[in-house]
C-alpha cells in the first residue's frame, strides 16, 4: 500500500463528487426499473469498460481462479447487496437524504478497521469523531422532518447498504496483492452471475420500454461511479 500524494487527494475529491451524483441518478432509474434490475444494470455496464481495460492492459482476470470464493463473496457484499438496498431505499427517501446517510460510511469503516487492520486503531481524535458522527445519525432518525414512519425502514436499508461497502472493503484485504483492475473485474463478473437470474425471476424487466432518462441514469451509474471508484479506490 503506497502513501497517498496530493494528486490522489485531488482525484478522490473529484471521485466523491461523482459518487454523490449517483443518488439522484438512482432516483431517476427507479422511475422505470426495480432495485434488482438497477443493481444488475450497474454491474453489467460497469463490467464492460473494466474487462476491456484488463484485455488491453493484458491483465489476467482471475474470477474463476482458486480465489473465486473471495471474488464471489466480495461481489455479493460490495456490489449486489448495497446496490439493491440503496436502490430500494431511494424509492422512498429523497436523494439528498440518501447521500447524507451514505456519508456515514467512514464511521463504520473506522470501527471495523480498528478490529480488522493493524495500523488503523482508535485514538482520542478518532473516538471523538466517531461519537460526534453517530450522534448525528441519532439526530437524523429522531427528526421527523427528514425521517418519519413512512421512510424509516428505507433509511435503515440505505445505512445497511453503506455498511456492506465497508465490509466488502475489509474483505478485499484478503486479496490486496492482486491488481485492482483484476479484483474489480472479477467481483463484477460474480455480481453479474448472481444478479442475472434474480433480475428475470423477481422483476422480469424490459417487458415495457423504460423511460429514456431512467436508462441513461442506469448506464451512467455503471460507467462512472462504479468503474472509476472501483478501479481507483482499490489502489489504497
Amino acid at each position: 500500500m503506497r502513501q497517498p500524494k496530493l494528486i490522489d487527494y485531488f482525484l478522490l475529491t473529484i471521485l466523491s463528487l461523482i459518487w454523490a451524483s449517483a443518488f439522484f441518478n438512482i432516483k431517476i432509474a427507479t422511475y422505470s426499473f426495480g432495485p434488482v434490475t438497477i443493481a444488475f444494470l450497474r454491474v453489467f455496464f460497469g463490467a464492460i469498460p473494466v474487462l476491456l481495460l484488463c484485455y488491453f492492459k493484458n491483465i489476467k482476470v482471475e474470477a474463476f481462479s482458486k480465489d473465486w470464493h473471495w471474488f464471489a463473496i466480495i461481489g455479493f457484499i460490495n456490489l449486489v447487496a448495497p446496490f439493491f438496498l440503496i436502490a430500494y431505499g431511494v424509492k422512498s427517501v429523497q436523494s439528498n437524504l440518501a447521500a447524507i446517510l451514505m456519508s456515514t460510511t467512514p464511521l463504520s469503516s473506522t470501527v471495523l478497521a480498528h478490529f480488522y487492520t493493524k495500523n488503523e486503531k482508535f485514538n482520542l481524535v478518532k473516538t471523538i469523531g466517531i461519537l460526534i458522527g453517530f450522534s448525528g445519525i441519532i439526530f437524523l432518525f429522531s427528526d421527523n422532518l427528514l425521517i418519519d414512519e413512512n421512510n424509516f425502514v428505507s433509511a435503515l436499508l440505505i445505512l445497511l447498504g453503506s455498511t456492506c461497502y465497508v465490509i466488502g472493503g475489509v474483505l478485499t484485504l484478503k486479496i490486496s496483492k492482486k491488481k485492482n483492475e483484476n479484483v474489480t473485474g472479477s467481483i463484477l463478473i460474480w455480481a453479474i452471475i448472481i444478479l442475472l437470474p434474480l433480475t428475470f425471476l423477481i422483476e422480469q424487466p424490459f417487458q415495457t420500454l423504460p423511460r429514456t432518462d431512467s436508462l441513461i441514469s442506469a448506464i451512467y451509474l455503471g460507467l462512472f461511479p462504479q468503474v472509476l471508484l472501483g478501479c481507483y479506490v482499490l489502489e489504497f
